[in-house]
């Protein structure tokens, strides 16, 4: 008799274990911010100050985040996303993203926007493991996995970018007399250099001039001016887009024909080239790796007729020229994306897993033969991108995707 009391309370001790195993496999494996019900994803945007017209990402993210939730959310759960205002200034982002580790307990933090403000951002979001996932800056600095295991790029890095710059000058124009123009940080240095890079043992005679600005800058009408009194034939602005449209219209103004490469970053035919005036822009030679909005050649597809509906669903169809609001969708696209694929296992630690886990992920609206790619070793999604020429109504590719890694 004791023999089969001893066997039957096992059994029930067994049947009790793997009862409460299970009921915590259902319920999840769940970092702060989420619940069986929400995840709280936080943000910081410009929707403010110098760089306000890239604000449309955080406004198409929350759009996209709104219809997911109509949908249902992501396996049952609702993403709670919260924005805020950091006028591109990195002490306001500190100041904000602490309160939203600290108070409102965010799971992570999604595509903050802009090299100065994520960098002073870098060392806190790493040293607390909080994922600072999708960083809306192309700084090479971000794809530093074994330094910075909790920070992952999204944007083809500026390196590369202005490495694809250097090889088409390289061989369609070798005698170039190089000008650039960039802003007097991080993000503009690594145009900069990237050139250089690119240029190789060539850089110190074909740069034949710099020239600087900063963000508080009323204008870089005295930089053109002195670029263009250096003989340089050819130009490459790496400027966010209010000092980009600035370049353009004072470059042809002056009467300045030099050959112009505009950063992809700055090249939005609605917050740079009509503001530029349309005119002032043509032959201006750009890269990109995303369906320009404004390119007829994609306007019959189901991809941008989708997007467009979106667009005017969510009350954003004044923005339908600008290409950011493109990339801001392909990027809340590809958290989601990442999200599904954490399943119910959604610790920290599993999301950048899975993040650094992207096999040729396509998105709709992204150039064909480009996707995303990751690894534990690369967290530098887009390698690839392809030239265009602005013909003064959108942007026309031309060539092959390239990369210039």
């Amino acid at each position: 008799m004791r023999a089969k009391q001893r066997l039957l309370r096992g059994l029930c001790a067994a049947a009790g274990l793997m009862l409460a195993t299970s009921s915590l496999h259902a319920a999840g494996q769940y970092g702060p911010g989420v619940t069986d019900t929400e995840i709280k994803i936080g943000n910081t945007n410009p929707y403010s100050g110098p760089a306000s017209s890239y604000g449309i990402n955080g406004k198409v993210h929350a759009a996209y985040f709104a219809m997911i939730n109509e949908r249902g959310g992501i396996n049952g759960r609702k993403i709670n996303y919260i924005t805020r205002d950091d006028s591109y200034s990195p002490p306001k982002t500190v100041e904000l993203v602490r309160q939203m580790v600290e108070q409102d307990q965010v799971f992570l933090l999604f595509a903050t926007l802009g090299t100065p403000p994520n960098m002073a951002i870098h060392g806190y979001l790493n040293d607390n493991k909080v994922p600072q996932l999708f960083v809306a800056t192309g700084a090479d600095q971000w794809n530093d996995p074994k330094h910075f295991p909790w920070t992952m790029m999204w944007l083809p890095s500026y390196g590369i970018e202005s490495r694809i710059y250097a090889n088409y000058i390289l061989k369609n124009l070798p005698n170039a007399k190089i000008a650039v123009l960039y802003q007097n940080d991080d993000y503009g240095k690594d145009y900069l250099n990237g050139l250089r890079a690119g240029l190789g043992d060539k850089a110190a005679k074909m740069i034949v001039a710099t020239q600087s600005y900063e963000t508080t800058d009323p204008t870089i009408d005295s930089q053109v001016v002195a670029l263009q009194a250096s003989g340089a034939d050819v130009l490459l602005t790496a400027a966010i887009p209010k000092f980009a449209a600035q370049t353009v219209r004072k470059v042809y103004d002056i009467g300045w024909k030099p050959t112009h490469f505009l950063n992809s970053v700055g090249n939005s035919v609605g917050t740079v080239m009509k503001p530029a005036g349309l005119e002032k822009g043509v032959g201006t030679i750009s890269a990109t790796y995303i369906m320009d909005p404004t390119d007829p050649q994609w306007q019959d597809t189901p991809e941008y007729k989708e997007w467009l509906a979106f667009m005017n669903n969510h009350g954003l169809s004044a923005n339908v020229t600008d290409v950011q609001a493109a990339i801001g969708y392909s990027y809340a696209q590809t958290l989601v994306e990442v999200l599904k694929m954490c399943g119910d296992n959604l610790t920290r630690e599993n999301v950048m897993k899975q993040a650094a886990s992207l096999h040729n992920l396509r998105l709709p609206l992204l150039l064909p033969g480009i996707t995303l790619s990751t690894s534990a070793d690369d967290f530098d999604p887009i390698k690839q991108m392809q030239l265009q020429k602005f013909d003064g109504t959108t942007w026309k590719l031309f060539g092959e995707v390239l990369s210039g890694s």
